[in-house]
């Protein structure tokens, strides 16, 4: 059935002081504000993380050398240009990227991706960085005589979680406002404890036993999955752009969140590589989260914690924000802050699960392995059909849901999107390599991890090909993406 009411281009005012109302209804161009250069505090933010520090020092302990860390930093973040080019599509449909992704899946197809992937992906991302505050908050209530290993963390995150979750309700105009203050004010927090980790790194240093051969690139490839892992993650990105006039020029947009995105993660996590040079694997054993703060001064400490907080409350908000509106696209007739707070409830009884059952460590690394196979053919199939629709997407179509519609295809179902994005991530299977599963190709290659590039090359041409044949797919991109609402 169709949504009427979803797609007239609503004016919802849209103070500081009211939470935001709209869900995935249209953007009229009267509502359309902003500059593109305004995307680039709003993913800095989020990406000036503890878990940078983390994902870093990973990379050494997987037996780089600095100089090959480094190498893999830059290229794991060459996925953030794909993460651009997807943000593009928000201001030219003017509505949620879960919307847009009818255009791929169909009607009903991109019910069952948009459930199945986009959740899961917003609840593992909202329990690794939950999880993150949770330990270094219980970490600091530790210091401070509150030593519960349990109740310590668990009451960190239900008090984080839930000012994460008013960020969602009050969306994007308190996003818009406050992450640019938000990303100044953890840079220079993030600063201060890089000048007080700076001291502690062996800027010699040489790994214990030097890697080559197979061993050598199955740690490069590893190290690149868990990098690239976070970019491809993002197909959320048109939800943060759609308030853009539509006139506004792709090229700045995909800049604006490529660089804003990549540039701390780059800064950061390179300082988690040094960082992992200063520290003994003793103290590594005991969390990073207490090696790192047993570096700082005691009056940093706290403030360093707090930056924490601030930063995962920060990507937190911008992801249950984004997620909310994953209920109303799979036609849940449900609005967007209750949606909003069923999310959060969801992060936070995964978070707490984690907190109870694994390491920060151990626990970032491997889901960000794992969600290589969903988020690489998600983000490559999304990137690909922007480039071949030359991002011209009809936002009023893409809400008529009656059989015969333009994105209704064949019984609501795209085949070539469905099917591109089921074999990317079989096929990325084969080439995972991590402590939980590796892929028998992987193995056979000496655990070498090429999900990332197989999963997005296999998706993006299976998906190009079977469009090429698929006349529907013709005619939709013929007839009806011209104008844009």
């Amino acid at each position: 059935m169709s949504q009427p009411h979803t797609t007239d281009a609503v004016s919802y005012p849209e103070p500081l002081a009211h939470p935001e109302k709209r869900g995935i209804e249209l953007i009229g161009a009267s509502e359309r504000h902003g500059r593109a250069r305004d995307l680039f505090p709003v993913w800095a933010a989020p990406n000036v993380s503890v878990l940078n520090f983390t994902v870093g020092a990973s990379l050494i302990l997987l037996g780089l050398e600095l100089w090959q860390a480094f190498l893999v930093i830059i290229a794991g973040s060459l996925p953030w240009i794909l993460t651009g080019i997807v943000a593009t599509s928000g201001p030219a449909a003017g509505t949620s990227g879960s919307v847009i992704t009818r255009a791929i899946y169909g009607i009903r197809g991109n019910r069952v991706i948009v459930a199945f992937f986009g959740w899961f992906i917003s609840a593992v991302f909202l329990a690794l960085n939950w999880l993150a505050s949770s330990f270094m908050g219980a970490e600091l209530l530790a210091q401070l005589g509150f030593t519960d290993p349990v109740l310590a963390p668990v009451l960190v995150t239900i008090v984080v979680a839930a000012i994460t979750v008013l960020v969602a309700v009050f969306g994007h105009s308190l996003i818009l406002r406050s992450y640019p203050v938000v990303a100044s004010v953890l840079l220079v927090i993030f600063l201060l404890v890089t000048a007080f980790i700076l001291p502690h790194v062996q800027w010699g240093y040489a790994a214990p036993a030097p890697l080559d051969g197979a061993p050598l690139w199955s740690a490069i490839t590893i190290g690149f999955a868990i990098l690239a892992s976070t970019p491809l993650s993002y197909t959320n990105s048109p939800d943060l752009a759609r308030y853009l006039p539509e006139y506004t020029k792709s090229s700045r947009i995909v800049a604006a969140t490529a660089l804003g995105g990549a540039l701390p993660c780059m800064l950061f996590t390179s300082v988690g590589a040094l960082l992992a040079t200063g520290i003994d694997a003793a103290a590594m054993d005991l969390g990073i989260e207490s090696a790192l703060l047993a570096l700082l001064p005691a009056w940093l400490g706290p403030i360093f914690v707090v930056g924490v907080i601030i930063n995962t409350i920060s990507l937190n908000g911008m992801t249950t924000y984004t997620a909310s509106m994953a209920f109303q696209s799979i036609g849940v007739p449900i609005r967007r802050i209750p949606s909003a707070v069923v999310v959060g409830a969801i992060g936070t009884a995964l978070t707490i699960y984690l907190v109870m059952s694994t390491s920060l460590l151990d626990a970032v690394n491997l889901m960000l392995q794992l969600l290589v196979l969903i988020s690489g053919p998600t983000m490559a199939i999304f990137a690909t059909d922007v480039i071949i629709r030359r991002n011209r997407y009809n936002g009023r179509e893409l809400f008529d849901e009656r059989p015969g519609s333009p994105f209704w295809y064949s019984g609501g179902w795209h085949l070539p999107g469905l099917l591109a994005v089921i074999l990317g991530a079989a096929v990325a299977s084969l080439f995972l390599s991590n402590s939980a599963f590796t892929g028998p190709i992987a193995a056979a290659m000496g655990l070498l991890d090429l999900s990332v590039p197989v999963s997005m090359v296999v998706t993006a041409s299976v998906y190009v090909a079977l469009t090429r044949w698929s006349p529907a797919r013709r005619n939709t991109t013929s007839n009806h993406v011209g104008a844009n609402a």
